[in-house]
């Protein structure tokens, strides 16, 4: 995130980084639910393939969002979780959702007058 000489731009932009794209917004609302499996977590969000969801995973887990536990056992497994600082994002993420009903809302009545 930082910049090749070590700096980081506006904070907005740093936060901005560490959540945009398609993905990582969905990934980190249903971590807020509960811990997953990488197959639960795929299984849940249709259009994600396998490598666009282990990027983002290991992404989100560069920037302090996502714990990934390994247990050693047979087979593996592997679960997802927020850490602390992933958990603190809850409040805006629910923010983003009220700005998308609302933005739902609002065309679904411009749809019905015309």
């Amino acid at each position: 995130m930082p910049y090749q000489d070590g700096t980081f731009g506006c904070p907005v932009e740093v936060g901005l980084q560490m959540i945009s794209g398609k993905w990582k917004p969905r990934i980190i609302f249903e971590l807020l639910q509960q811990t997953r499996r990488f197959g639960e977590l795929q299984r849940l969000i249709s259009g994600i393939s396998r490598h666009v969801l282990t990027t983002q995973l290991r992404e989100l887990e560069e920037c302090n969002i996502v714990k990934r536990t390994a247990f050693l056992t047979i087979p593996p497994k592997v679960e997802y979780s927020l850490t602390d600082f992933g958990k603190s994002l809850e409040p805006i993420l629910e923010q983003i959702i009220k700005v998308g009903e609302h933005y739902i809302s609002l065309q679904k009545n411009e749809v019905s007058e015309n």
